[in-house]
């Protein structure tokens, strides 16, 4: 099991054109095999962050995630609303 945390920061201004990219790229990939959970979470404290926490059955169906239309086409779209580049932790559970 592969566990993604992928924090955004949307610049202020941007975030009524991020909501609807956050929304299609959430409904479409909930529906990929091998998706466990793929959540968007916000900072009530700074509402410039986003955080998306994942949970992939293997690194292969989250390697095909990346690879999907939705997320090479959306993912790009919000990296230009954004004020820093996604910063992305990919973690294995500890045995």
């Amino acid at each position: 099991m592969i566990k993604v945390i992928a924090e955004n920061r949307i610049k202020p201004e941007n975030a009524k054109a991020a909501a609807p990219l956050f929304r299609e790229i959430i409904a479409a990939t909930r529906k990929e095999e091998g998706c466990i959970e793929y959540r968007l979470f916000t900072d009530p404290k700074n509402p410039e962050i986003y955080t998306f926490i994942e949970e992939w059955a293997s690194q292969a169906v989250l390697d095909k995630h990346m690879a999907a239309e939705h997320f090479t086409r959306i993912i790009p779209k919000i990296g230009e609303l954004s004020s820093k580049p996604l910063a992305v932790q990919v973690l294995e559970e500890f045995k």
